[in-house]
């Protein structure tokens, strides 16, 4: 099977545990306002790749990976999903740790069979939760978080692991009871093992303006480090709530 890739990172440090060889798709269907791929949103462009392919790349790399693996990141990987599950098929069938990283957005609660056989072959997910709120996830991204907060839940309820990521964006997610709304969310997944709580950044503005695209945010300042720390406490509050409600 082949799927379209944008690019590979053969020394991911930043992409799951240990050091990761790390698979970016192509194709993804968010208009995330600070995202910093937008090279990566249009689907069937990219390299022409085999699952085979990738993972002769993998074990010509491999010596790199330390406690680590596989990370198909994106652009958004479920896009991909039958090309996505026989990756991490194969990958596993040799033994290799695979970690999802995505927004959870292809995800739909009435099918979930095809979710069910990526779950089997998945040792790790780590889930971008960019908004807790709908309406502002709606503004934020273009879409509804209805169904990637299922996915959270489905996932935990699969015995997944789960990683959640959340970037603090000025005027966006700085909002310390939405924080705690968040927190107390992802409180209630039993497999959820790790938070990541990232500042906003904007580096993505000079790949807009080679591709001469005006950057939605342009006018938002970077967020200092400290903003962020402050953010992961408020969340934290809301994750103590939901256990203590247990």
């Amino acid at each position: 099977m082949e799927g379209y890739i944008h690019s590979i990172e053969s020394f991911g440090t930043v992409d799951g545990p240990g050091i990761r060889f790390v698979i970016f798709f192509q194709g993804c269907p968010m208009r995330c306002l600070y995202c910093h791929n937008p090279d990566s949103w249009k689907p069937q462009q990219g390299q022409k790749m085999s699952t085979e392919e990738l993972l002769a790349k993998y074990e010509r790399n491999k010596e790199f990976t330390k406690n680590g693996g596989i990370t198909a990141t994106g652009g958004e990987p479920m896009m991909q999903m039958a090309f996505l599950t026989e990756l991490f098929a194969k990958a596993k069938e040799r033994g290799i740790h695979t970690c999802l990283d995505t927004s959870g957005i292809c995800f739909t609660p009435e099918h979930t069979q095809e979710a069910k056989q990526l779950a089997a072959v998945t040792d790790l997910v780590m889930l971008d939760i960019k908004h807790i709120d709908d309406d502002k996830h709606r503004a934020l991204t273009g879409h509804s978080n209805r169904n990637i907060l299922a996915f959270a839940e489905f996932l935990a309820s699969h015995d997944v692991p789960l990683w959640i990521r959340h970037v603090i964006v000025p005027d966006w997610t700085d909002d310390a009871e939405e924080q705690q709304r968040l927190g107390y969310f992802i409180g209630g997944l039993k497999t959820l093992k790790a938070l990541d709580v990232l500042p906003y950044h904007d580096m993505g503005k000079v790949k807009y303006e080679a591709l001469g695209m005006e950057y939605p945010l342009a006018d938002t300042p970077p967020l200092p480090k400290e903003e962020a720390a402050r953010a992961r406490e408020e969340i934290m509050k809301g994750i103590r709530k939901r256990l203590k409600s247990k």
